[in-house]
């Protein structure tokens, strides 16, 4: 079905990146069929074809600019099987991931990937770049969660590239290729998913601390502790203050850094006892709970930390992940990058994957952004270099990180990189400009 090429807000996502001109045409698919029908017709014509699920993304991978056909994905929102003995489930892209995961639960399951965007963003969306998300300390990032998908390629066919079991090694792993590809080498209409045991028991705890540095070191002593929090998150003074503006919280109050952590399965509390242990030397004080209630409204900072920043101006939302043994390095590095440019930047993230969300906020506008900004955004990313780190760890590199990208990956990586977009997408359809 085409709809009105005029619909802007089908040609950007979430990243703030305005594309220069409109496309000519954005196609909302109501099947497979019509979307192997539109890239066959972008194939035939040298179009170039972003594809888009919810818009969620943040790196500028599904802006499209004049000339482009924009493929959206958002109607193909069937689940068509949920196995509980294999513990799988068969999605087609646009089913949004918290419905996956209500899907599962019902079965006694979860569907562990667990974006920050999870109530909005899409299976496919989260495929096409690999999202992480708060659960992955302890489940990983959504290839961790992929069995298989089923691809359109740039000449319109259809494949299958996976497994339909947990174990399988024949061949090449195409979809393990697929998956983080952002659109460039195929675009993934359904998916087959790992679904897992959803935990019988969880344990959540935050814990304040004096100083951001304080609470990155508490993540180091978690980490060689022996417990596998499934959730641990950090959130600096700067962004509870936020928090506290548009929540009416009194967060800050409390601290100038926030740790969140959570265990879950049969041992949850005797793991979180570990845990504890592992900050109290550091952190000024601490709670936990089993109450699911109590445990939603200490998550729910970390749910309300970028819609703040979005309250009190336009953030350039960052993703950079370092060892987490470098983790207190990164963090007073940042610090040191806003003094020197003079703009602030506030932290949250993943730490238990050493996974940092650097925002830099700056005035309210659809304009060119500060300079300053530009060349604080550039320190943090050769920052996180220096530390053994990468530019980009569950956003993707889109439009936004693609020099970055190439300068982390080198010469020879970028060169095989080339090599395999051409096997997949010889007429360079598929989301050009995207990627590496």
């Amino acid at each position: 079905m085409t709809a009105p090429a005029t619909e802007i807000d089908r040609a950007i996502d979430r990243s703030g990146l305005r594309p220069v001109g409109a496309p000519t045409e954005v196609v909302v698919a109501r099947d497979v069929a019509e979307v192997q029908e539109t890239v066959r017709r972008a194939a035939a014509a040298g179009t170039p074809l972003i594809t888009r699920g919810a818009g969620s993304g943040l790196a500028g991978g599904a802006v499209a600019g004049e000339g482009a056909i924009v493929l959206d994905l958002s109607r193909l929102t069937r689940i068509r099987a949920i196995d509980p003995v294999d513990g799988t489930a068969e999605v087609e892209a646009g089913v949004i991931t918290a419905d996956l995961d209500a899907a599962a639960r019902a079965h006694g399951l979860m569907y562990a990937p667990d974006p920050g965007s999870v109530g909005i963003s899409t299976v496919g969306g989260n495929i096409a770049t690999n999202a992480g998300g708060l659960r992955g300390a302890k489940y990983g990032v959504t290839r961790d969660a992929v069995l298989s998908v089923d691809v359109v390629l740039a000449d319109g066919s259809l494949v299958r590239l996976g497994r339909p079991t947990i174990k399988g090694v024949t061949g090449y792993d195409l979809a393990g290729l697929v998956v983080g590809s952002e659109g460039t080498l195929g675009i993934v209409v359904a998916a087959r998913v790992r679904l897992l045991p959803a935990p019988q028991r969880v344990a959540t705890a935050s814990a304040f601390f004096a100083t951001l540095e304080d609470a990155a070191r508490a993540v180091a002593a978690i980490a060689v502790s022996g417990a596998r929090p499934a959730v641990l998150e950090i959130l600096d003074g700067a962004t509870l203050g936020a928090i506290d503006a548009a929540s009416g919280t009194a967060l800050r109050a409390q601290g100038e850094a926030l740790l969140l952590a959570q265990t879950d399965g049969f041992g949850a509390a005797e793991e979180m006892a570990v845990v504890l242990a592992a900050v109290a030397p550091t952190a000024t004080h601490h709670e936990w709970t089993e109450d699911a209630e109590r445990a939603a409204d200490l998550l729910s900072a970390r749910r309300q930390a970028l819609p703040a920043l979005e309250r009190i101006g336009r953030p350039l939302i960052e993703d950079i992940a370092v060892p987490r043994s470098r983790l207190a390095e990164a963090i007073s590095g940042i610090r040191l990058i806003a003094d020197r440019h003079g703009v602030p930047i506030f932290v949250f993230g993943h730490a238990g994957d050493g996974n940092l969300h650097p925002i830099i906020v700056v005035e309210p506008g659809e304009g060119d952004l500060p300079e300053t900004a530009v060349r604080a955004a550039d320190d943090i990313f050769a920052l996180a270099l220096s530390l053994g780190g990468t530019v980009t760890a569950e956003h993707g590199v889109g439009r936004l990180k693609r020099e970055w990208a190439r300068r982390e990956l080198g010469e020879d990586a970028v060169r095989l990189h080339d090599e395999i977009k051409r096997v997949f997408d010889p007429l360079g359809i598929l989301n050009p400009g995207s990627g590496y």
